[in-house]
């Protein structure tokens, strides 16, 4: 049996983890035992802040649509709760969206709510 060597195989394999930590600071992006390390634990950071970032963005929305009631002399919650009896259905991305570009329509929005809270 002719001896095997792994001289190929494991350079590449270094070099790709090296690649992937270009962005780390000191031996992290520099030594490959430490890039390794480094490189699982922004791998697995990044796959839990992908769900948190989702959680985020909705807190956004709700603080935005919240600002825009109240601006309009509503709550965020009877605001939601006059949508869902007027059978809106506008999701909260969209009302954000709304309360930021365009206030007019939202205002609109917020009398169609004001009046179903007031009919119930």
């Amino acid at each position: 049996m002719t001896r095997i060597s792994s001289s190929q195989t494991r350079r590449r394999r270094h070099r790709k983890v090296l690649r992937q930590t270009r962005g780390h600071q000191g031996g992290r992006h520099r030594l490959y035992r430490q890039a390794r390390e480094s490189l699982l634990h922004a791998l697995s950071y990044s796959y839990a802040h992908r769900r948190e970032r989702k959680g985020d963005r909705r807190r956004q929305w709700n603080i935005r649509i919240n600002a825009g009631a109240r601006a309009n002399g509503m709550s965020y919650s009877s605001l939601i709760h006059g949508l869902k009896l007027a059978g809106v259905a506008v999701d909260r991305k969209m009302l954000a969206d709304l309360a930021v570009r365009d206030p007019s329509a939202f205002a609109r929005i917020v009398e169609t709510a004001r009046a179903q809270v007031a009919a119930a």
